[in-house]
């Protein structure tokens, strides 16, 4: 499935959409370079998922986590973690959870290291404001796009 997004509005309405559809238990896995649009299209999930949107970019953090009444988001930024001796020192394993979704950034540094049933969002940069963003994965999310 395939969205054209022409601002960050259309990227978080569009990400919002995707974010109701999510359940427990997902993990997303974001490819995309830096500047791309990750951090954005997460405040749509947020949205989508009913958390509050004060969404950051984990860079710094490692993960930042959006506390619901009923599900929990946990956005990491896998950028300077390299392979699994790495990922098992951020305690990644241990946020995986029927409570909670799981959103990585720069998830081509862990892509062995995850479960094979995720859903991989690819934002790519086309233009200064558009993006071409593509799910893949779950059924779920077919009738989302353009």
């Amino acid at each position: 499935m395939t969205f054209v997004s022409h601002s960050p509005d259309d990227t978080i309405a569009f990400a919002e959409k995707v974010g109701s559809l999510l359940k427990g238990g997902d993990i997303i896995a974001y490819k995309g370079g830096m500047g791309a649009g990750k951090t954005t299209f997460t405040r749509g999930l947020c949205k989508g998922l009913g958390l509050p949107d004060e969404v950051t970019s984990p860079t710094f953090a490692l993960v930042n986590e959006y506390r619901g009444e009923e599900i929990t988001l946990y956005h990491f930024d896998m950028y300077r973690i390299s392979g699994e001796g790495d990922l098992e020192t951020t305690g990644f394993y241990d946020y995986i959870s029927p409570e909670s979704v799981i959103a990585v950034e720069w998830s081509e540094n862990i892509e062995d290291c995850l479960p094979k049933d995720i859903i991989t969002i690819e934002i790519e940069t086309t233009d200064e404001n558009e993006r071409k963003i593509t799910v893949f994965g779950d059924e779920r999310f077919e009738d989302t796009g353009d």
